[in-house]
């Protein structure tokens, strides 16, 4: 008796692990152990300290997001490439309720009948209210902080300037690789379009140094902070980062910032899910 349960569980665990690897499945998070930056490229280099947080492996697939919401917003339709064309206020609802659906606290507090005043942005068409569940355990997007600290290895760290290599095409797709042939050239518009870029299925490149994935290209991902800089002031704009299938080359460097209006959507915008110990 104990020997065949021995087996059977064996076997179980196996079935489970191939189902999370050939399903490219998200809610296996990777634990990433906090300290300080320890990548030299990186904009936050010896300047703060982070606790261990989840991370998932890879960005949020286009099955993953319809098994929780119901419909598939993307424009390059495919259940293991990565949902994009989701905005922030999407993410921050898929992330309450896949909390919900398996059992955790949502971390989000989101209510779109108030209009949130701290809210400056001219382009946002929403300004849906969202407010942190302090103490919660549910899912959430990562902080900028959180995402450039995965993203540039961790306490694994190579000091890398893509998420995983010095090399871009080892790490990402990104504008001259993501179409029909292999581009050459600076980065134009017509260029990319014109060679059918699109999103990638998520894993295909190597991991970065945690494991991590597709966090230099594939889509852009949003991240829970406002995007404040010298020129842009908060309020205005919510924070992205990771280039993107149609991103040139400095786009695709982990510590690269990008931002939009948190009611903004594209065909290679998508996001990773993050969640506190």
């Amino acid at each position: 008796m104990t020997k065949f349960l021995l087996v059977s569980l064996a076997a179980i665990f196996l079935i489970g692990a191939c189902k999370q690897k050939d399903g490219f499945d998200n809610s296996d998070l990777v634990l990433v152990k906090g300290g300080n930056f320890i990548n030299t490229k990186s904009n936050l280099y010896g300047k703060i300290s982070l606790p261990d947080f989840y991370i998932g492996a890879h960005e949020v697939t286009q099955k993953e997001w319809t098994d929780i919401m119901g419909t598939n917003p993307s424009k390059f339709k495919g259940d293991s490439l990565p949902v994009e064309s989701v905005s922030w206020y999407d993410c921050v609802e898929y992330c309450n309720k896949r909390s919900i659906k398996e059992g955790l606290q949502p971390y989000y507090i989101l209510n779109k009948d108030i209009k949130d005043t701290l809210n400056k942005s001219e382009f946002d068409t929403l300004k849906f209210t969202v407010r942190v569940n302090t103490g919660a355990n549910g899912y959430r997007l990562p902080s900028e902080a959180e995402w450039e600290y995965a993203a540039s290895g961790g306490q694994k760290s190579k000091s890398y300037k893509y998420s995983g290599s010095n090399y871009i095409n080892n790490v990402a797709w990104y504008w001259k690789n993501s179409g029909d042939k292999v581009l050459t050239g600076s980065w134009i518009w017509a260029k990319v379009e014109n060679n059918h870029g699109k999103t990638r299925p998520v894993g295909g490149k190597k991991p970065n140094e945690l494991g991590l994935y597709d966090m230099s290209g594939n889509v852009r991902e949003w991240c829970e902070d406002w995007f404040q800089d010298y020129e842009i002031p908060l309020g205005q704009v919510r924070s992205q980062r990771g280039g993107g299938w149609m991103g040139a080359e400095p786009r695709c460097e982990f510590y690269n910032r990008h931002s939009f209006e948190a009611s903004g959507t594209g065909p290679d915008q998508g996001f990773r899910i993050c969640k506190g110990l």
